[in-house]
């Protein structure tokens, strides 16, 4: 991965954890000082904003380390699997918040059912994106033990010579 890579990545990856630490101090402020009008349940909304912005936010900080992972060249270790799977959970949690907040919109959506029926399919795909994911730790998987064998062989033929 090339240092342009990297810095572009890390660019966006903390103008993003900027934005959703400033989403989340927004939402903690509008709980603390703007009273519920009625219209919707917006307590229960606001929570699930902040949890989602921790969701982004773990998951910012896994892709953070196994960038830097890839930039050392360790990435092909057990110790990548850990941010992995924090990306995987963070997802899956995302997912998780996004069906809350559909039940949470579905009271008021009974003339129009189909908005339900696409914010529903929206959390499917969210899912989708975390089995792609797993696909990919299943990949990263395979390659750290490929390494650990070409490793082991290498040994072997370093004894032989």
């Amino acid at each position: 991965m090339g240092k342009l890579a990297v810095h572009a990545l890390r660019a966006v990856l903390v103008v993003v954890l900027v934005g959703t630490a400033f989403v989340q101090a927004l939402m903690v402020w509008a709980l603390a000082t703007d009273p519920e009008d009625g219209s919707l349940p917006l307590t229960p909304l606001r929570l699930i904003t902040i949890l989602g912005m921790v969701s982004a936010q773990v998951a910012l900080v896994c892709v953070w380390r196994l960038v830097t992972m890839v930039r050392r060249g360790t990435v092909f270790s057990h110790a990548a699997f850990r941010y992995v799977d924090g990306v995987i959970g963070a997802i899956v949690a995302a997912a998780l918040m996004w069906f809350g907040v559909t039940a949470l919109n579905a009271p008021g959506q009974r003339e129009d059912p189909g908005v339900t029926v696409i914010m529903g399919g929206v959390g499917l795909a969210i899912l989708g994106v975390a089995l792609i994911v797993l696909v990919m730790r299943m990949l990263l998987a395979q390659a750290v033990a490929r390494d650990i064998e070409a490793a082991r062989m290498q040994a072997e033929l370093d004894e032989v010579i």
